[in-house]
């Protein structure tokens, strides 16, 4: 099993297919990347533009070439000795158009003597299949038939066989299924959905059956050795994600795998899973906590309290997650409810809410780890004292039998809970740092220290040294550098939150969240259109559902924030400008050290597309913007003659980190190995992240940059480097060993990558 030694991601689409990809196969190799790493190649909704709503698990998608263009692909990356990654989603299916997904056909048409009945998680017992689809319900009378189909507008269902005479009404009650107001979706629904998106609907991949039949391609890719690696989307939507890790190791020996798995901090992969490791969100926060200035937070906290933001993160993200449970996930609570024995309906519901409500974790793995499902039982015991009996007979019986279908249910359902609560509502509504609502993160938690961030990096080296690492994925709330430009906010925290006060006077936005976050996020990726700014605000809006939502808006208020970004502009623009000013370039030095502390920390480093430059994205779709290859393929080859270019607004330095690391983790992974904090000595030690990765490589960053520049720079700070001589493999200057004065060797980048001899 050979990991690479680095990806780089590439989100495919219509207009954006194998043939353009196989266009960057050279660029990529140049630049350093050792695979390719795409997302869904499978046949898909027609016109998806991500690819994870997935029709037919048995054939590649014809939007991005079909078969003939995927191999010329990855013939492409095996000349150029490349890996090929590629992103699978066992977990959800696309339903939304049945006639694009031939299993989910086959059920419609002949219930539940199709072949692919049990191939989802439907609850038979219900009887017809509901398709929460119509306007109203009312909306029957729309019904017409067509030939062997029931057609709702552009909607076509098809119909059982013998069933279609008589008025459209009387042919649709003899259905399989039955089309109600879209309205009924969140609790009447009859099979398991991923998350709340009823046109997903889950895949019993748990059955050794399906499991071949929905891995049957990608397996053959694995073996003829087309594909060199798998990232597993959403395992914790899963039956039991242990037994498919291994089900599919076992299929893929040689393969390097890596799972969408979401670990809060302090949590582990459980030890039993033969995976190489998570696809790094874990890596993401302990990278961007440990470049945040702590002195922030009470100015942020103090800030968010004069305007009307909640600061008590707990109590915040119980109301969301009790909103989950009890307005949108009502009929995944209800069936797990069923399930509960002893004891009576309403109790057995309040108590399955209240455990998944409690967890502190996306979900527990019974019987491998129990500690998080004790934790989650004694929380709901502790809010809820009148539940103790329900409690007592839930926690009886998922403890008795692990495996069996009342612990399945819970367990898989608990992590729809913390996404859609914590990730899709809190991380909306908690907005006193916004850079800190992201992916694995917790808001409440400032930052990350240097000894921790060590101790962690030498336990990732010591545990999973070629688990991914990443800093900007298709899911992120805001990219990497919109993050690092947010960072320099701590280190000026008065003067920030002066302004917020001043601006939201005179502008802001009635909704004190969505207002924070707002000024945050015009500031983290100003220069910005309107129209993208708007786009962001109101998908926030809509998200923290305190003023508005995406099933029930309030038009006058998105208006107003619509209108928002314009108004800004023009009333305060000149002011923005002058701001990001001032904290643009210690931005573009968090950005710079971040990054080469993620491509040479223990790990795998993936490269987002695009971000080998400066990027400042939002959350999707917002970061799933077309590329410019063209642009950076010219930059690359200008750097290709040796160009050192100043740190500024093109991005190129960050180019040419990207390259030259790259390219020595390809060309030298031996010394990509092992880890040994370094500490210097000073006057400006603390703004020094400093580590070896083997006796011949050692990695300078420089943190809290604004700091710094007040404290007057490095000043008389050391660092005690062995035997050399060394070279910086990012500019060529060679560093003499022994007590080296930080400021030499920091004296044109704000990082450094030693390499012991002449960095070759």
């Amino acid at each position: 099993m050979t990991a690479p030694s680095s990806t780089y991601r590439l989100q495919l689409r219509p207009g954006f297919g194998f043939d353009d990809a196989r266009g960057l196969v050279v660029q990529l190799a140049t630049m350093g990347v050792g695979a390719l790493y795409l997302s869904p190649v499978l046949e898909a909704t027609p016109g998806s533009t991500h690819g994870y709503d997935v029709v037919d698990p048995e054939r590649l998608r014809d939007e991005l070439g079909g078969e003939r263009a995927f191999r010329d692909l990855v013939d492409a990356a095996r000349e150029a000795g490349l890996g090929v990654v590629v992103d699978i989603v066992p977990n959800h299916m696309s339903v939304e158009v049945p006639e694009a997904n031939p299993w989910w056909l086959s059920v419609l048409r002949e219930g539940e003597a199709s072949p692919y009945a049990h191939h989802f998680d439907i609850d038979w017992s219900r009887g017809r299949i509901l398709v929460p689809i119509l306007a109203s319900d009312a909306d029957v009378a729309q019904l017409s038939v067509e030939g062997d189909h029931l057609t709702y507008f552009d909607h076509r269902f098809p119909l059982a066989a013998g069933t279609g005479h008589g008025t459209p009404q009387e042919v649709h009650a003899r259905q399989h299924y039955e089309l109600v107001d879209w309205r009924r979706g969140n609790a009447e629904l009859t099979y398991r959905r991923f998350f709340d998106i009823t046109t997903l609907a889950a895949v019993t991949v748990e059955r050794p059956e399906v499991f071949e039949q929905a891995h049957r391609e990608i397996l053959r890719w694995v073996e003829r050795g087309d594909v060199t690696g798998l990232r597993v989307d959403h395992p914790d939507g899963l039956a039991d994600p242990g037994g498919y890790v291994r089900r599919l190791r076992e299929a893929a020996p040689d393969a390097w795998i890596v799972i969408e798995k979401i670990l809060h901090p302090g949590e582990s992969l459980p030890a039993g899973w033969p995976v190489d490791g998570t696809t790094g969100y874990d890596a993401m926060r302990e990278v961007f906590g440990v470049l945040l200035d702590p002195a922030g937070e009470p100015t942020f906290t103090a800030l968010a309290d004069r305007l009307g933001v909640p600061t008590d993160y707990a109590a915040v993200e119980e109301d969301a997650r009790r909103m989950v449970t009890d307005k949108i996930l009502v009929a995944e609570v209800r069936r797990i409810a069923g399930l509960v024995e002893g004891v009576d309906g309403e109790a057995a519901r309040a108590a399955v809410a209240e455990t998944m409500i409690a967890f502190g974790v996306y979900r527990s793995y019974l019987p491998e780890v129990e500690s998080s499902w004790g934790e989650a039982i004694a929380r709901a015991r502790f809010r809820r004292p009148a539940l103790g009996d329900a409690l007592t007979a839930l926690d009886r019986q998922v403890r008795a039998d692990p495996g069996g279908e009342l612990a399945t249910r819970i367990q898989q359902t608990s992590g729809m809970v913390v996404a859609k609560g914590t990730e899709d509502t809190t991380f909306y509504r908690y907005t006193r740092f916004a850079a800190l609502n992201e992916v694995g993160g917790s808001p409440d938690v400032w930052g990350v220290g240097v000894e921790e961030f060590h101790r962690l990096a030498a336990a990732r080296e010591a545990s999973q040294p070629t688990a991914m690492t990443a800093l900007t994925t298709h899911d992120t709330k805001r990219s990497e550098d919109t993050r690092a430009r947010l960072a320099v906010l701590a280190e000026v925290a008065d003067e920030f939150a002066g302004k917020v006060v001043e601006w939201t006077d005179r502008c802001g936005l009635d909704e004190p969240a969505l207002n924070l976050l707002a000024w945050q996020t015009l500031v983290g990726v100003w220069p910005i259109s309107d129209e993208r700014l708007a786009d962001y605000l109101l998908k926030a809006a809509r998200e923290s559902k305190l003023r508005t939502t995406w099933t029930e808006p309030d038009e006058p208020f998105e208006d107003a924030v619509a209108e928002w970004p314009r108004r800004v502009r023009d009333e305060i623009g000149g002011e923005i400008d002058e701001f990001v000013a001032r904290i643009e370039a210690p931005g573009w030095s968090n950005s710079l050290s971040q990054k080469l502390v993620q491509l040479t920390m223990p790990g795998v480093p993936d490269v987002y597309q695009g971000t080998e430059l400066w990027d400042f994205s939002l959350v999707d779709p917002d970061n799933r913007r077309e590329v410019d290859h063209g642009l950076r393929r010219e930059l690359l080859e200008r750097g290709a003659q040796g160009e050192l270019p100043e740190v500024d607004a093109s991005g190129t330095a960050k180019l040419l980190l990207v390259r030259r690391t790259l390219r020595l983790r390809r060309d030298r992974p031996e010394l990509f190995r092992g880890y040994r904090p370094l500490a210097a000595d000073g006057p400006a030690a603390d703004h020094l992240l400093a580590y070896a990765r083997s006796e011949d490589l050692v990695v300078l960053a420089t943190r809290l940059p604004v700091g710094l520049e007040r404290a007057g720079g490095w000043g008389e700070t050391t660092l005690e480097l062995p035997e050399g001589p060394w070279t910086d493999a990012l500019t060529g200057a060679s560093v003499d060993a022994g007590q080296v004065r930080v400021a030499s060797v920091l004296g044109r980048y704000p990082m450094a990558l030693l390499v012991r001899g002449d960095g070759r």
